[in-house]
């Protein structure tokens, strides 16, 4: 029997931003892993007019080793970030 070499696995992710008194951004929640790249997208247009600054992006993933590729913006809405 030989050992299966797992798949690497897309990270969706959505996040939402809104502003302190100060103008600082901060999140407005933790960061919410998404199921697929639509409901990313839909929930983020939703979210867009409720907050400063909306985004969602995915990225690969080998959770196996620890290895993350770029991310890859699908949404974006006002203010957020750099993503470094």
């Amino acid at each position: 029997m030989t050992e299966k070499t797992p798949l690497p696995t897309k990270l969706i992710v959505l996040l939402a931003f809104d502003k302190g008194e100060d103008g600082e951004l901060f999140p407005a929640f933790e960061a919410r892993e998404m199921r697929d790249e639509s409901t990313a997208m839909r929930t983020g247009r939703d979210l867009a007019g409720k907050h400063a600054g909306v985004i969602a992006w995915s990225r690969s993933a080998d959770l196996v080793n620890g290895e993350f590729g770029d991310p890859v913006v699908l949404f974006q809405h006002g203010d957020v970030p750099d993503m470094d």
